[in-house]
């Protein structure tokens, strides 16, 4: 198990201890720096090395830099890159940053994507979907199972006829079609108006509005042309419009009873259905789809001495109580540490921003710097859940790393926008089913060894996540 090396060392946000220095880094010349910086951190460099290189440059995990995509679709690509565990958490001090139309950092989507243009009521909204998922807790074991057995039933129907299954397209129906049950009082999509369209049409809407936060993977002789056609103009939202209408429409029919829930809020029908669709949708779904993915390629490659572990313990478990409740997920230390294992070392969401409410100061482990008012922040998660001065073996994928003592370390997990150890809040910008995607990873591991001893598969490395093909799949030899 993986100690820290250097927890009580680690400075808060605002160590006055430790050196007052300016900022390092360039923005380089107007336009012509933040091109330059997109082409690197896209197709010379890569994202990592994009910030290591700089890091070195400047020694200092504080610094200037433009981020992507720049011009002409983002009018200011210019921040101050955050870039370890001690200077990252104070984009979660909502005192101090402010997160107004920063979801997608420097560049702002077209509001036409969502046929909404107005600014939410956060708090309300954030208690409606918090309400919600309370109301449900009793359905997220049985109804996600049941997508799991359909899933897996699924890939071994195209084991048995191809010899290998497309696991990313399977689990991204089985997240839709459980974010479309539990939100529309487990109605199955493929009998409203979406049919098995669902996924296909989240997937379109979700694309257009990210593309240029990505790269497509071409080869390099397209790279350029790949910039040129998604970083210089928006996309026009009217080549989604009629999907999203259709998302809308099947929610607004089928989500009656979470939607008369959100008018006893004080919230108007059409703007909690608009939230619905974007929550579940975007939210829920867009990182359910990548998430399993990664669970699959971490566990993959740790091999079977891992996976015969997991079966162990998560079959002792579910005979001793009697099936897969909450209280037998609770008793699984090692499948609760593998999920928190993969949300640290490669985190579905890599980016948080912020914007400085006020003149502040931002502290690194070595340094602290000044951040003038509006200024734009940017976190690179994975340097901060991989920092080596708190987590030892910082890039190496531990299993059993927050067992037992190791649980202490949960509070440097900062996937859902919020550490591990807290709590989401109608006050906070903690994603509100953090604990849900906890549950839903734990769920997927028990249903996967419930099964299956081990499995073999391969993965590349797409823009969004890796792609999973799965090439066997060896039937539990016991129960």
């Amino acid at each position: 198990m993986a100690a820290p090396s250097s927890e009580t060392k680690s400075p808060s946000s605002s160590n006055t201890q430790l050196p007052l220095k300016p900022i390092p880094g360039s923005y380089g010349m107007p336009f012509f720096g933040a091109i330059s910086d997109r082409h690197n951190y896209f197709y010379h460099q890569g994202r990592d090395k994009f910030f290591a290189t700089r890091i070195e440059k400047h020694n200092s995990t504080v610094i200037r830099t433009n981020m992507p995509p720049g011009p002409f679709i983002s009018s200011d690509p210019r921040v101050v890159a955050l870039l370890d565990g001690a200077s990252f958490p104070i984009l979660f001090d909502n005192d101090k940053v402010e997160k107004l139309n920063v979801l997608d950092g420097t560049f702002m989507p077209s509001t036409k994507f969502n046929l909404d243009t107005t600014e939410p009521n956060h708090a309300l909204i954030k208690q409606f979907f918090l309400n919600v998922l309370a109301k449900r807790k009793d359905s997220f074991v049985p109804l996600f199972r049941n997508c799991l057995q359909e899933s897996f039933a699924e890939i071994e129907d195209q084991l048995s006829k191809n010899t290998k299954a497309d696991f990313n397209t399977v689990f991204s129906d089985a997240s839709f079609n459980f974010m479309f049950r539990l939100f529309c009082d487990g109605k199955d999509p493929s009998q409203t108006n979406l049919g098995s369209k669902g996924p296909k049409l989240v997937d379109t809407w979700l694309l257009f509005q990210l593309a240029p936060l990505a790269t497509l993977g071409l080869p390099k002789i397209f790279n350029y042309i790949e910039d040129f056609l998604i970083r210089t103009l928006p996309f026009p939202a009217c080549l989604t419009k009629s999907g999203y209408k259709n998302l809308y429409e099947a929610f607004k029919t089928h989500a009656t009873t979470a939607l008369d829930e959100a008018e006893k809020l004080g919230l108007k029908r059409n703007e909690a259905c608009h939230n619905v669709v974007f929550t579940a949708g975007f939210n829920a779904y867009g990182g359910l789809k990548n998430q399993f993915p990664y669970v699959l390629k971490w566990l993959g490659l740790s091999g079977e001495k891992l996976h015969a572990d997991l079966a162990r313990e998560v079959r002792r478990v579910v005979n001793d109580e009697g099936g897969v409740t909450f209280t037998a997920l609770e008793n699984m230390p090692l499948v609760k540490s593998v999920v928190y294992e993969v949300m640290r070392i490669e985190p579905a969401v890599p980016y948080q921003y912020a914007r400085a409410r006020e003149n502040l100061v931002v502290s690194s482990h070595d340094a602290s710097f000044e951040v003038k008012k509006g200024e734009m922040l940017f976190g690179y998660q994975p340097f901060a859940t991989r920092d080596p001065r708190i987590f030892e073996d910082a890039e190496v994928f531990v299993p059993r790393r927050f067992v037992g003592e190791g649980e202490k370390m949960l509070k440097h997990v900062l996937w859902s926008n919020g550490r591990e150890t807290e709590e989401p809040s109608a006050s906070n910008k903690q994603c509100p089913g953090k604990n849900l995607v906890v549950l839903l990873c734990r769920l997927f591991l028990v249903e996967l060894f419930l099964r299956y001893d081990t499995f073999e598969f391969e993965y590349t490395q797409a823009g969004f996540g890796p792609t999973i093909t799965i090439k066997s799949l060896t039937k539990a030899s016991t129960i």
